[in-house]
């Protein structure tokens, strides 16, 4: 199996204050890959550095076999990478369907077909588009945040934290269509989250990650009895 990423020793700060300290692990090429820890491990951090929303301070990040380590926000998602953010981030006053229009301003050319073909995948959002993002349930607003990143067509996906304040229905529907999106799309995933259970369920390997290292894999028996072991901050 190829790898689509590879991040070898990675290093970022907060001013003077290190977040990561040589975080090492690899992506491959259709696998959904877990990243469990507690607040303030540098989860969050982990995905902003590979998004490029913060820099590397040191270490290297691979995509798709290149170098991306110092390039923008902008190339790395041309190239394919893409970020669903903690808290979702959609535009509250657009409707569902202006805020999928953003989504296409990261794809190399807009087509709204696009679009079109996303919603058999969300059919919740079809009777929602002319709604305003803020009017949506929690729930709602992250199956529009996932389907707004999905309109670049990204082969790998940075998901943060997707549970947090959702419904158990809507995370079991968000399961069941990350894994459908698998199959369809040939989608890789790196998935933060503490939620134990969804990460069990989601992810073909759990690393644990504390004091912004990756120690080593957790087994999803572990994950399922509540044996994680992680460290408490």
């Amino acid at each position: 199996m190829m790898n689509v990423l590879e991040v070898q020793g990675l290093r970022a700060n907060y001013g003077p204050v290190p977040i990561l300290t040589g975080i090492e692990f690899d992506v491959g090429e259709g696998e959904y890959l877990g990243i469990l820890g507690h607040n303030g491990m540098g989860k969050t951090t982990l995905l902003k550095s590979l998004m490029g929303h913060l820099p590397a301070m040191d270490g290297v990040v691979r995509f798709l076999g290149g170098d991306v380590t110092k390039l923008p926000i902008h190339g790395r998602a041309r190239m394919g990478l893409g970020l669903v953010p903690q808290g979702r981030e959609i535009f509250t006053t657009l409707t569902v369907r202006e805020n999928l229009r953003m989504g296409l301003a990261a794809a190399r050319k807009e087509d709204l077909g696009v679009i079109d073909d996303l919603l058999t995948d969300f059919p919740r959002l079809v009777r929602l588009l002319d709604r305003p993002g803020g009017a949506l349930s929690g729930g709602e607003q992250q199956l529009l945040a996932l389907a707004r990143c999905l309109c670049a067509n990204p082969k790998l996906i940075l998901l943060d934290e997707p549970t947090e304040g959702i419904q158990p229905s809507i995370i079991e529907e968000i399961i069941e269509t990350l894994l459908a999106l698998r199959k369809r799309r040939s989608l890789s995933m790196i998935v933060v989250e503490q939620n134990l259970e969804f990460i069990a369920s989601l992810s073909d390997r759990v690393l644990s990650i504390q004091k912004g290292r990756i120690t080593g894999e957790v087994s999803r028996e572990d994950l399922l009895a509540g044996r994680v072991g992680l460290a408490v901050p």
